[in-house]
């Protein structure tokens, strides 16, 4: 067993308990985001005020993520943690026992910040407890496994049905259970002692790459699992089968960012940015191509499209865990979720408006527009 191994070993505990608690997290919100759609559309609210009361998680987020580094500081990781599950747990009983537009738009607010700070707080435990030599391979499972938490949560929303109690009760459940590796692996925490010395926004000019990633992979991976499906309408594809294209995505995200991660064990994690981005911009331009050929090429083309893209997301935060450190890490960190939450709100929109000015080529254009936010930010400082 080489030293690297061994050292992987005894971090095991720690690095397991954070991505459980993440992954626990990921299924809980992927339950109830189409969840609180639905929900909204039975009172009948407008698709504008329903994608408003969606924009406001990513306003919460932008507020709430800059304050968590000094928070967690001052209160310590683990009260922070077990405080953003408590508050994710009312809100949602919030939204049941208060069924009404007005009142979901400040639960929503509350709800996200919550979420913010769980995500925070736990991808900087993973990247603190992740040994440096095999630091992209762990951030290559977290993202695997956060990946198939996403896939579980609509899936657990069509057994449970989308209304009545029961999946309101199931996502506090899963907020509850989250709890559980917190509490068993409370003394493994990583130590926060210093707060980061700088502003949040600073670190984009640190690392201007890594966290464009952030920004860019926000709007990329929305942007595509909302609007792919339009998409498919739009080049004559059937209803069931342009929901195809999105599982591709899906599953080569999850099926290549552990390769991704070992990978960038191996390399300069700036160059294999770099070369994720391009690759990602040359294959968003090949999709019209692929679609000539027909389905299935479209789909493989997607599948790998989808898992290079992912590997944004992974090699960014593994480039942020190899410079950063304690409160600088946290502060690293929620820059980079700052700036997803950046691209995750702006992404959509911009994407939709394109398809509606190019069936064929408005969508790959935009996403390559979004994409080509690193290969600039390369141009700023060499990371």
């Amino acid at each position: 067993m080489t030293p690297a191994d061994a050292d992987l070993r005894s971090r095991a505990p720690a690095i397991g308990a954070a991505i459980l608690l993440v992954a626990i997290v990921g299924i809980g919100l992927s339950l109830t985001l189409p969840l609180l759609s639905l929900e909204m559309e039975r009172m009948g609210a407008s698709a504008s005020v329903n994608g408003a009361n969606t924009a406001i998680a990513g306003l919460a987020s932008l507020i709430a993520v800059p304050f968590v580094p000094r928070l967690a500081a001052r209160l310590g990781i683990g009260r922070l943690l077990a405080g953003a599950i408590i508050v994710s747990m009312l809100a949602l009983l919030s939204f049941k026992l208060f069924f009404d537009i007005a009142a979901w738009f400040p639960i929503r607010f509350a709800f996200a910040a919550a979420l913010g700070t769980l995500f925070v707080l736990s991808e900087y435990w993973i990247a603190a407890a992740a040994p440096p030599a095999r630091r992209g391979m762990v951030m290559g499972i977290y993202a695997t496994v956060l990946a198939l938490g996403f896939a579980a949560g609509p899936a657990l929303l069509g057994l449970l049905g989308t209304q009545g109690w029961a999946p309101y009760l199931a996502g506090i459940a899963l907020f509850a259970l989250a709890g559980l590796p917190l509490l068993l692996a409370r003394k493994l925490l990583p130590g926060l002692d210093a707060e980061p010395q700088r502003p949040v926004a600073s670190y984009m000019l640190a690392l201007p790459m890594a966290t464009a990633a952030g920004a860019a992979y926000g709007a990329v991976e929305t942007g595509a699992f909302a609007l792919l499906p339009v998409y498919g309408l739009r080049i004559g594809l059937p209803a069931e089968t342009a929901t195809l294209l999105v599982s591709a995505v899906a599953l080569g995200n999850v099926a290549l960012q552990l390769p991704i991660g070992l990978l960038a064990d191996r390399v300069s994690k700036a160059r294999l940015l770099l070369a994720i981005a391009l690759g990602s911009i040359g294959g968003a331009l090949l999709i019209p191509f692929a679609h000539d050929l027909g389905l299935w090429p479209l789909c493989l083309l997607l599948f790998a499209w989808g898992g290079v893209v992912g590997a944004l997301y992974t090699v960014g935060l593994a480039h942020l865990a190899g410079r950063f450190q304690g409160g600088e890490l946290a502060g690293a960190n929620a820059a980079f979720v700052m700036l997803y939450n950046v691209g995750l709100t702006s992404g959509p929109p911009i994407l939709g408006l394109s398809l509606d000015l190019s069936t064929r080529w408005g969508l790959p254009l935009a996403i390559a527009g979004f994409l080509l936010l690193l290969p600039l930010a390369a141009t700023l400082r060499r990371d």
